[in-house]
């Protein structure tokens, strides 16, 4: 029986065959989503060849794309893809230079 070591010590990102933290679920949910797309294309009555290259096309497809992002932005690249999405393209200041410059003048006390 063969064993795989999964997790290399505390404090350490569990790695398997070279996939890392994010990308192992990533793969997990990939798969499990081509895996149900073919059965419903299966029970809705598409023949068994075109489910079975569906299945097989969708699955390789999901294994070398989550092994490219894995080579290509490695252990936290998911979690700054991200990051750099929430992050405006752009700031829209629409007041005036005058109004700017005497808001940062100190307001006097009125009496």
């Amino acid at each position: 029986m063969a064993e795989w070591e999964i997790n290399k010590g505390i404090g350490r990102t569990v790695e398997f065959k070279g996939l890392k933290a994010q990308y192992l679920f990533l793969l997990a949910g990939g798969l499990l989503a081509v895996f149900i797309l073919v059965v419903v294309l299966y029970l809705c009555g598409v023949s068994q060849i075109a489910c079975l290259v569906i299945g097989v096309v969708g699955a390789t497809l999901v294994v070398w794309q989550t092994f490219a992002m894995n080579r290509k932005y490695g252990r936290y690249g998911l979690m700054k893809q991200g990051a750099v999405r929430m992050h405006p393209r752009y700031l829209v200041n629409r007041r005036t230079v005058f109004h700017l410059i005497r808001n940062l003048q100190p307001q006097r006390k009125k009496k």
